[in-house]
């Protein structure tokens, strides 16, 4: 029953233009990022061969591209969540779903495996693009995965979040504005975890990201995005049970 509602919603996803345009947005604004890092590149490439332990082509080319696509998912992904259940609840078709014979927690984890889909389509965009420099030269695979790696963790933990706030109101457009607005607090909680040993650094995604761009894949990190996860998917059940109860 997972998939069969994980199916319907990505049908649903690409049958309106948003999920079209999200992925033209950001195919187009990575691919930017993208070519102007490998013509930077190329343009310091013989000073590169001259200094000890210079950065690569991995490093100048392509993590950049995945720091960039942290931002892209964290306004992206609230267009893409917040008519998850929110417009259900607008358009009276949540009704029909707790009616029928399938649980809050298959319906919560179906739409949450049709928006881990589309952030894996945006992954395999990404992917290409760093896999197309093997035509010309040596990139660091290892570094590479950790940056798809923890790009996806990322994106899971922003659409659980965005899925629990879509659960808190009927009006979709309240629900992407919350959501953006909890990214950015998080965003702003990783400007102000300047000092290494704060406890800001514990709570912050986007400095748990950090280490997945520098090709560190540490288990606090994994474990914290994983918690992140769980916590909001958990919340999000807990939210429609409580509302099936009470109707």
């Amino acid at each position: 029953m997972i998939i069969v509602i994980a199916l319907k919603e990505l049908r649903s996803m690409f049958a309106s233009p948003l999920a079209w345009v999200v992925l033209a947005f950001v195919q187009g604004f990575l691919a930017n990022v993208f070519l102007k890092q490998v013509d930077t590149f190329m343009i310091i490439q013989a000073q590169l061969a001259r200094t000890p332990n210079a950065p690569g082509l991995t490093e100048l080319a392509i993590v950049p591209m995945f720091g960039a696509a942290q931002m892209v998912l964290l306004m992206s992904i609230p267009l893409l969540t917040m008519r998850l259940i929110s417009e259900e609840k607008r358009n009276q078709t949540m009704a029909l779903l707790v009616s029928a014979p399938v649980s809050m927690t298959q319906i919560i984890v179906g739409k949450f495996t049709a928006m881990v889909a589309f952030l894996c389509l945006i992954l395999a965009l990404i992917a290409t693009m760093s896999f197309s420099l093997l035509a010309g030269g040596a990139i660091d695979l290892g570094l590479i995965a950790a940056n798809l790696l923890g790009l996806l963790l990322l994106g899971m933990a922003f659409s659980s979040i965005g899925i629990f706030i879509s659960c808190l109101t009927v009006h979709p457009v309240v629900a992407a504005v919350m959501t953006l607005a909890v990214f950015m607090g998080f965003w702003v909680i990783g400007l102000a975890a300047s000092d290494p040993g704060s406890w800001l650094n514990w709570v912050s995604i986007s400095k748990r990201f950090e280490g997945f761009l520098d090709g560190y894949v540490s288990l606090p990190d994994v474990t914290f995005f994983v918690v992140v996860i769980a916590l909001f998917i958990f919340l999000s059940i807990r939210k429609l049970d409580s509302e099936r109860l009470s109707a």
